[in-house]
C-alpha cells in the first residue's frame, strides 16, 4: 500500500516496565484479531505483568505476613515477661 502502517511496540509490564516475554507486538486494531492463546502467558497476570513482578509480589506478601507473625510472638513474649513482676 502507498501509506506505511506505523511499527507495533512490544507490550510492557505495567509495574516494572519491563517487555513481556511469550506476547507478540501487534497494533491495537490487530491485537482483537490474535487468537486469544496468544495474547496472555498461562500464568497470574499473565499478560499483564513480567514474571519477576508477578514473583516479587508474592514475595512482598508472604514476607508481610511473617512479619506479622513474629510481632504477635514478641508481643506475647513481652506480655508473659511483665506479668510474674507485676504480681510481686
Amino acid at each position: 500500500s502507498l501509506v506505511k502502517k506505523k511499527l507495533p511496540k512490544k507490550p510492557r509490564c505495567g509495574d516494572s516496565g519491563r517487555v513481556l516475554n511469550g506476547i507478540p507486538a501487534t497494533r491495537p486494531a490487530d491485537a482483537g484479531r490474535v487468537p486469544k492463546s496468544h495474547r496472555s502467558v498461562s500464568r497470574a497476570y499473565g499478560g499483564c505483568l513480567s514474571g519477576k513482578s508477578v514473583r516479587d509480589r508474592i514475595v512482598r506478601a508472604f514476607l508481610i505476613e511473617e512479619q506479622k507473625c513474629v510481632k504477635q510472638v514478641l508481643a506475647e513474649k513481652m506480655s508473659a515477661a511483665k506479668e510474674p513482676k507485676s504480681k510481686k
